[in-house]
């Protein structure tokens, strides 16, 4: 989520088992070859904090400072598809700091939107970034918060070098990627839990020091200043909210029926299994009758 009422939510945290990144399986299919690039004025355009963007040859760069952070917005809404870009991290303290690509309608339905969350929640030196995925539907921290967070540490720096990041949204299943590597599936369970309105794609930078790392114990520090997020390779393949309803969303899997292949589901598991650290699903914490796909 990417508005500073976010509210900070119990964490739990799963033992995590050490895999190097040389062992990462293949998922032997890549939806991402599937959907061409776009330049950013294509497809985007800065929503807040204009002063803090910068795009040069294809590579959009948007960071906070004390006075302000950044955050773009597709031109269109789209009800499906496949939202992608490649995105590099600051490495060093970056405590506090959310840096996020996702797709929400909260600008139309404020208070009651829907949002499906790639956030990297900011670390210290010693510790690795955190990707959360989160899934909203007709909520938000302003009025009834239920989050559906799935937490993960990454098989790779991803302060090194770009990698691709990207949300496969269609009637019936989202799907979390990273480098093609498919790490959540959430399907569509009942139309109460899943969102199904029209959403726009977003990129944002901002100070969520309340919450963002280890529940709030570390805070944006601005002596470290400015905190520097960097996309570029933007994909977008999807069915805008005026198309028709015959307009079908790219298939996360080779069959192009939707769900995930064998291999693409066995993928999956090995990064649930080996870098998952957070499930909302077994928080025992967490009221249980609001989440009933659990």
């Amino acid at each position: 989520m990417a508005s500073p009422l976010y509210l900070p939510l119990i964490l739990l945290i799963i033992p995590l088992t050490i895999t190097t990144a040389q062992n990462t399986p293949s998922p032997g299919y890549y939806p991402s070859s599937r959907v061409s690039s776009i330049g950013f004025g294509q497809g985007y355009s800065n929503l807040w904090g204009p002063q803090h963007q910068r795009v040069e040859q294809g590579t959009v760069t948007i960071w906070l400072d004390r006075s302000s952070g950044s955050g773009y917005k597709s031109l269109q809404p789209y009800r499906s598809g496949y939202f992608g870009a490649a995105i590099k991290l600051q490495p060093g303290y970056t405590a506090g700091v959310i840096t996020s690509f996702y797709l929400s309608n909260n600008e139309a339905h404020p208070g009651d939107h829907d949002e499906i969350d790639i956030e990297f929640l900011g670390t210290t030196p010693d510790k690795p970034y955190t990707l959360q995925t989160n899934v909203y539907i007709r909520g938000s921290g302003d009025r009834n918060i239920i989050g559906r967070e799935m937490k993960f540490h990454l098989w790779f720096d991803p302060t090194q070098d770009f990698h691709d990041y990207a949300i496969l949204w269609t009637p019936s299943e989202i799907i979390f990627l990273v480098d093609d590597v498919p790490i959540r599936r959430y399907p569509r369970k009942s139309d109460a839990t899943f969102p199904l309105r029209p959403m726009w794609v977003y990129g944002s930078i901002w100070d969520a020091s309340s919450w963002a790392t280890e529940d709030g114990k570390y805070k944006a520090d601005y002596n470290y200043q400015p905190f520097i997020g960097r996309y570029k390779n933007f994909k977008i393949g999807g069915c805008t909210a005026d198309r028709p309803a015959s307009c079908s969303p790219p298939s996360a899997s080779p069959s192009g029926s939707g769900g995930l292949s064998q291999q693409q589901s066995s993928v999956m598991e090995w990064v649930q299994r080996n870098y998952l650290v957070y499930d909302y699903c077994r928080d025992g914490k967490r009221d249980h009758t609001q989440t009933p796909e659990c």
